[in-house]
């Protein structure tokens, strides 16, 4: 039986998604737990995998397991087993065709910045990164906008990027504010290596006069990784949903703006 799972984890804690065979890992946890639960060893494969300090509202996984639950069984003994930092949201049983990583369409990830002049103290900045200087929302969804479509990313992916080739599709990319809280919201088919954290970099320079709202579309044809400024710290950065074909039968991504 083939089992898909909704997981929610803050990302602080654990050096990202994937078993490294060292430090903390969001798979190690999620292996264990279920291991548990179906009383055999469990191989877990996930949508999206996350980097170190990267966290998740919406990362879908599926196990193959001989263990017959039902799904409010596996989600229950999951989060029995799991850390404070990770919880089970649902559990669906689906057909062997399906894949956490593979059946996807498109992935949503979401960087939120907190902006005003004095320093945070309820999160001390860690589910958000803190940037002191006012940013203009508006330019920075001017900018954006030249990074929708079908686009060579090269400019935007990371040297330790293993993809095979740096096109993507950004379907839509959004930036609002909501009190002192900045959102940059991608939806795209598929990422590259710190490709979001990089494209919000660029958009929080031009947010912050540092550069004009066309730097972005320059950046983008320019194919050149060094033209493309800072990379936008880990903190900032969720997995907020995954979208699958109507025929698994999986709960819609839960609506809102922040952070679910």
């Amino acid at each position: 039986m083939r089992i898909a799972m909704g997981l929610e984890y803050d990302g602080r804690n654990f050096l990202g998604w994937q078993t490294l065979g060292r430090g903390r890992t969001v798979q190690d946890v999620v292996e264990a737990a279920l291991a548990r639960i179906a009383d055999q060893s469990l191989k877990v494969y996930c949508a999206g995998r996350t980097d170190s300090g990267v966290h998740a509202t919406g990362q879908v996984i599926h196990f193959d397991t001989t263990a017959a639950r039902e799904p409010r069984a596996w989600v229950l003994g999951a989060n029995s087993g799991l850390p404070e930092d990770v919880s089970a949201l649902w559990a669906r049983a689906v057909p062997d065709d399906f894949h956490a990583r593979h059946s996807a369409r498109s992935r949503v990830y979401r960087y939120v910045i907190l902006n005003r002049s004095s320093r945070p103290a309820a999160f001390c900045g860690k589910v958000s990164w803190y940037y002191p200087a006012c940013l203009d929302e508006g330019r920075m969804r001017e900018a954006a906008a030249a990074l929708i479509g079908e686009h060579d990313f090269s400019a935007f992916r990371s040297s330790e990027c293993q993809a095979r080739h740096p096109v993507r599709e950004v379907k839509r990319l959004e930036v609002w504010r909501d009190a002192d809280l900045v959102c940059i919201e991608i939806e795209a088919n598929a990422f590259l290596h710190h490709m979001v954290r990089n494209i919000a970099g660029v958009l929080m320079a031009i947010g912050a006069g540092r550069a004009e709202s066309s730097w972005s579309a320059r950046v983008l044809e320019g194919r050149d990784r060094t033209l493309a400024g800072v990379t936008a710290p880990a903190d900032g950065l969720y997995l907020t949903a995954v979208h699958y074909p109507e025929q698994y039968g999986l709960p819609a991504p839960a609506p809102g703006r922040w952070p679910y």
